[in-house]
């Protein structure tokens, strides 16, 4: 398997974040992620609440959000297991991330 690419912390970029999250099913995968209390598997967050996301887009989904430096996958057995990189982001860009996913909650209504 191929190693999943994972910036460090001083590597990352506010337009790769913002680029990422410009695509409301990212936003809502990053977004269900940054609110877990636990790691969540990349199967779970198939199911945005609109429509279930098929499997290529979401790896597609999940790559752009790591490689942007906003989440980090850990493969366990045959899983992928996400977690947020949120402190490491509000280290680097105070309140942007905050920002970002408070106007994505208030355009959910």
């Amino acid at each position: 398997m191929r190693p999943m690419l994972h910036p460090p912390a001083d590597a990352l970029r506010a337009e790769a974040i913002l680029h990422a999250l410009a695509d409301p099913e990212r936003a809502a995968i990053f977004a269900e992620i940054a609110g877990s209390e636990c790691v969540e598997r990349c199967s779970n967050l198939a199911d945005t609440g609109n429509r279930v996301i098929p499997k290529s887009s979401l790896s597609q989904h999940f790559k752009i959000l790591r490689e942007a430096g906003l989440i980090r996958s850990e493969r366990q057995g045959v899983e992928l297991r996400n977690y947020s990189r949120c402190s490491e982001i509000d280290e680097r860009f105070p309140g942007l991330l905050k920002s970002i996913l408070s106007a994505y909650q208030s355009q959910q209504g």
